[in-house]
């Protein structure tokens, strides 16, 4: 199966050489600029990923010599992998990667990230990637960003916030970012933490009939986490509605909610 075929098939489907034809591709130097691209983002998904894909991968991110895209692809392609091990674990014979590439990738890209002679945007996609793992070093990294002037930076911060702790007091001050992009990813930080602060903000955009639909999508699911006793009666207008995409965010937001609460009850 081409790269093509490969792209415009669902992962559960792919052949078994799936991963191998990608493995190659990103270590062919003859691969187009293009097709690295893509190749880079199709390794991230976790029917393919392994131990060898990591290398490859990693061998992208630190190469002076590649595209600066394809340097910041091939890093936040690591991003999954990394939040599976830290969700789920690397026990038993079905783990994607070992303990010791878990462990490489993390000090590699740690390495990657302090180094700075490495682009901006690589930089950038590696906090990304990293901190869906968490480890002490991204609190100041984190910091760091959110302290500069720079809205591509403050944006990174925003998003690793999702995943960071301790961040509760800029999170609710994202909220009233004029930068669309630090709007909506403050929101699904402040859903991801459960800041009850940040109640009356998320549950005025679900309301408001002007809310972009990426920012309302991003509030359907925080209203749920942070008070899912109140999501019910806040989403309920919505539970009906004509875009496909928003129904179903309600929907899965409900169901959420009452999960929430059933363990809630558990307690």
């Amino acid at each position: 199966m081409d790269l093509k075929t490969l792209q415009d098939t669902p992962p559960w489907e792919w052949p078994a050489d799936a991963g191998k034809t990608l493995l190659d591709l990103l270590r062919d130097e003859r691969t187009s600029e293009s097709d690295l691209l893509i190749a880079a983002e199709l390794a991230s998904d976790l029917v393919v990923i392994n131990d060898q894909l990591v290398g490859a991968l990693l061998r992208i991110v630190r190469s002076g010599d590649k595209p600066e895209a394809v340097r910041a692809q091939a890093a936040i392609s690591l991003g999954p992998v990394l939040d599976h091990a830290d969700v789920e674990g690397l026990e038993g014979g079905d783990a994607p990667i070992t303990q010791s590439t878990f462990q490489e990738l993390q000090q590699s890209l740690r390495r990657f990230y302090m180094d700075a002679d490495v682009p901006k945007q690589v930089r950038r996609r590696i906090l990304e990637a990293s901190v869906r793992a968490p480890q002490d070093w991204h609190r100041n990294a984190v910091g760091a960003a959110y302290a500069s002037d720079d809205d591509a930076w403050r944006l990174t911060a925003v998003f690793c916030m999702r995943f960071v702790r301790g961040f509760e007091a800029e999170i609710l001050a994202a909220l009233d970012s004029e930068d669309p992009e630090i709007h909506c990813e403050a929101v699904q930080a402040a859903g991801a933490w459960e800041v009850d602060a940040a109640w009356p903000h998320v549950a005025a955009l679900v309301a408001a009939e002007a809310t972009d639909k990426p920012l309302l999508l991003a509030a359907i699911d925080a209203v749920a986490a942070i008070r899912p006793r109140a999501a019910e009666q806040v989403l309920a207008e919505l539970a009906d509605s004509d875009d496909e995409d928003v129904a179903a965010a309600v929907e899965d937001a409900m169901d959420m909610a009452r999960g929430g609460l059933g363990a809630d009850d558990d307690d």
